[in-house]
């Protein structure tokens, strides 16, 4: 019998740890990204008003 078991509460607090910390890591990319002039954004195949949509996304830390 093979069950796939639920996991457990240090798992599933790792697993929050580790994505919150992920977005924590992306807003400040985006945030330096946005410090950059139009012209380095496209060449590196960003676009502003995407960097800026994410970056005005409600974080909690």
């Amino acid at each position: 019998m093979t069950e796939t078991a639920k996991p457990g509460f240090f798992r599933n607090a790792l697993n929050s740890l580790i994505e919150a910390r992920a977005r924590q890591a992306n807003h400040y990319v985006n945030g330096a990204l946005l410090m950059l002039d139009d012209e380095t954004l496209a060449k590196n195949g960003y676009s502003r008003e995407v960097l800026r949509r994410s970056a005005r996304a409600p974080y909690m830390f």
